[in-house]
């Protein structure tokens, strides 16, 4: 995964104060013009617009069935997911995984794959020593700092990887990863596939791609993508068939998975997802059966 970025945006109260100037009756001076109120800041304006937007967006959504975010689809997600990063179904086996792939981004560890090098695992510990001060990661927080955006294992080693597997055996840090997998990755990813107009399969190619791309405007990542995609096709939103517009986006996605990694595996969108595509199954309906590295997987 790739590194997410956050943009804050903090807005200051206004107060408006009426301002009064008496002159004198019989004062052969020009009136004197109150001044005008004063005009809200242009960002201002654009946070209003936003929630306004935002708003809208979500009443649009409350309107739509809940596709992959039902909990039994949820969890099919998750299980297509781990079948892509793990070669397993139980991704609730994945809790205490940790091991550094070679792919340049650290060690990469849990439920879905938070990377040291990432930043998604520094923000997953982050959150939880805020909510659990003293937990047995909190004293590799600097570390975390420092190796962030590189490969590196300095300060980590040689016992980061027993303390993660250790905090995994707790229910809070098992807690943890799964509301910032849901925080990072499958809500925004969900959210923006329904307001694409996208059905159930269609929400799962936006949570795969974001897992696997990161959330990250650049060409290689996520938001980067659909905008390739969108070039090539349009969206439901826009009237374009649902069809066209996944088929194209899977392309797109293909070729910045190879030109990442020229030899790389690209099962997960030519024998699982374009499969699920190319039956018209777009509510994304068990049984499935997939491949992945050339092994089998079904669900039931």
């Amino acid at each position: 995964m790739k590194r997410s970025g956050v943009l804050f945006l903090a807005a200051l109260p206004v107060i408006a104060t009426g301002v009064y100037f008496v002159v004198p009756a019989d004062s052969s001076d020009a009136p004197v013009t109150p001044p005008a109120a004063t005009a809200r800041s242009a960002p201002e304006e654009a946070k209003d617009r936003a929630e306004q937007e935002r708003a809208q967006d979500d009443a649009l959504i409350a309107e739509l069935p809940p596709g992959l975010a039902a909990p039994g689809k949820k969890e099919l997600a998750q299980r297509l997911v781990a079948s892509a990063e793990n070669s397993t179904l139980d991704w609730r086996s994945l809790y205490g995984s940790i091991e550094d792939l070679g792919d340049g981004q650290g060690y990469t560890a849990g439920v879905i794959g938070f990377c040291t090098g990432t930043h998604d695992l520094l923000m997953l510990v982050e959150r939880y020593s805020e909510e659990h001060p003293g937990n047995g990661l909190e004293r590799y927080l600097p570390a975390l700092r420092e190796v962030d955006g590189t490969d590196s294992h300095e300060g980590l080693d040689p016992g980061f990887t027993e303390a993660w597997r250790a905090e995994a055996e707790l229910p809070e840090f098992r807690e943890a990863q799964e509301e910032e997998r849901d925080r990072v990755y499958f809500e925004p990813s969900v959210r923006l596939a329904k307001l694409d107009g996208l059905n159930t399969l269609g929400q799962f190619v936006y949570y795969d791609a974001m897992v696997f791309h990161g959330p990250d405007t650049d060409p290689e990542g996520f938001y980067g993508l659909r905008e390739r995609a969108m070039k090539r096709a349009k969206t439901p939103a826009r009237g374009g068939s649902e069809e066209a517009y996944l088929d194209a986006f899977l392309d797109v996605r293909r070729e910045a998975m190879l030109d990442r990694r020229p030899d790389g595996d690209t099962s997960r969108v030519d024998t699982a997802q374009r499969r699920f595509l190319e039956a018209g199954n777009l509510e994304l309906e068990t049984p499935l059966v997939w491949e992945m590295y050339g092994e089998t997987f079904r669900v039931p």
